[in-house]
């Protein structure tokens, strides 16, 4: 990533940006065509008739001004972050509000209890694998999910870091209803990295001053970040936690959804560990998200979103402190992300649905499969060389031992499953001719 130009911070008086503010109210928008640009984006952009870049971006300045507020972070030289709530902002926290923690147009599916689990399970590994991959692990998606559904060891470093991203995903789950503290983060922090830090001895504390930390760009091998000195970290942490367990009874008042990317950007830059950093950071927004009502949150993946863009990601922290300390790039980025997350989940869930409806529509009349079995057997009718395991579908589901294997022994008893054995473990595999099978089932 090509590092960004830093913003002109004069030649254009204040004076001459509000007579531009007056008598050219068109141009009076703190962002452009939904978009918050940075000086670097704006300057390649045609400038207004008449107006040169520089007022033009003074003007922009001056309006985003006016939607702007504080943030109880510092850098590290001690300059304030802040971040705007322009009407984008604002469009987008109203429809994650709608979509993410109340209960209208609720899928049936995650409505359900008795289906809800698969979708969690599910949403718990897309987002373990994806974190993972954001930070360099290799592991392709479908050995990763074998891995975890059907709870074999990870054999490599890559591997472990996908099992510890699950369950330190199912201890936020756990722990949504606890305040954040620095304990806590660091308990989090130590399940995120175990087995896989270089220094054996980093997970679960503050680096020191010794260990040199600092964020390189990949490509070009640029430091694009230097966090703040080791020794500010204890005090920086109690802030962050501070800020991160307010409420919305709190002056200034921050909305729930900007306050956990906050969170998220906070521990990002502070980068208190030796590493895991990212990891960390993007599960503790997730507990943000939970603690503060919003329930969807469990059921969407915003590494799988981040990833489809994680350049823009990456730009999003750069924009934000080459520009003043102007949170509102990462701000507006995440709240995107959430968008797109949300909207993937209710795609997913539609297709889902047609699936399983087909299944039923091909099993009328048979009530003696459950809607676990239908559900593997709409996986297996679109993988027929998938494999099946009794711990599989135990973990798949959240049901004990006994049942799992009940419902894969009916289902081969059905001749819709085929049995082989691996050592002492039984192997179910669909049927060759599952499709047929499926419209016309033994005994009609």
């Amino acid at each position: 990533m090509k590092l960004p130009r830093v913003p002109p911070t004069s030649g254009v008086p204040f004076k001459d940006a509000l007579r531009l503010y007056v008598d050219r109210p068109e141009l009076s928008r703190a962002e452009l065509d939904g978009r918050y640009l940075h000086w670097d984006e704006i300057r390649r952009r045609p400038a207004p008739k008449g107006v040169t870049h520089e007022a033009w971006w003074r003007l922009i300045k001056l309006v985003r001004s006016q939607h702007t507020h504080p943030l109880p972070l510092n850098d590290s030289r001690g300059r304030p972050f802040s971040f705007a709530m322009t009407g984008t902002a604002q469009r987008l926290v109203h429809e994650i509000d709608r979509d993410a923690s109340g209960r209208i147009e609720v899928p049936e599916d995650i409505a359900n209890q008795s289906t809800r689990d698969r979708y969690v399970v599910s949403s718990l590994i897309e987002e373990s694998i994806r974190s993972s991959q954001l930070e360099g692990a290799s592991t392709t998606r479908a050995v990763a999910k074998e891995m975890l559904r059907t709870k074999r060891e990870p054999r490599t470093v890559d591997e472990r870091m996908i099992l510890n991203n699950f369950i330190a995903m199912e201890w936020v789950r756990e722990h949504r209803n606890k305040p954040i503290t620095a304990e806590a983060v660091f308990e989090l922090h130590g399940i995120v990295t175990r087995d896989t830090l270089e220094v054996a001895d980093g997970a679960g504390r503050f680096r020191r001053s010794d260990e040199e930390v600092h964020v390189v760009d990949n490509d070009s091998g640029d430091v694009v970040h230097m966090p703040p000195a080791a020794g500010d970290l204890p005090a920086r942490m109690n802030l962050l936690c501070r800020f991160a367990n307010g409420t919305s009874s709190d002056e200034p008042f921050i909305h729930p959804v900007a306050r956990a990317i906050l969170v998220h950007f906070w521990l990002a830059y502070d980068h208190p560990f030796v590493d895991g950093n990212g990891r960390t950071a993007r599960a503790l927004f997730y507990w943000s998200m939970l603690n503060q009502g919003y329930w969807l949150t469990e059921f969407i993946s915003i590494s799988r979103a981040i990833k489809k863009a994680s350049g823009q990601y990456a730009r999003a922290f750069v924009f934000s402190e080459t520009d003043g300390n102007d949170a509102t790039y990462f701000l507006f980025n995440q709240l995107k992300v959430l968008r797109t997350a949300i909207d993937d989940l209710h795609a997913y869930l539609e297709r889902k649905t047609r699936e399983v409806r087909d299944v039923e529509l091909r099993l009328r009349g048979r009530d003696d499969l459950n809607h676990r079995q239908i559900a593997l057997l709409g996986y297996a009718l679109r993988h027929p060389d998938a494999r099946f395991t009794i711990e599989a579908h135990q973990t798949s589901h959240r049901v004990v031992y006994q049942t799992a294997r009940t419902d894969l022994l009916k289902l081969a008893e059905a001749e819709f499953l085929d049995i082989s054995r691996a050592g002492n473990k039984m192997i179910f595999t669909p049927v060759r001719d599952l499709d047929r099978k499926l419209r016309n089932p033994p005994g009609r």
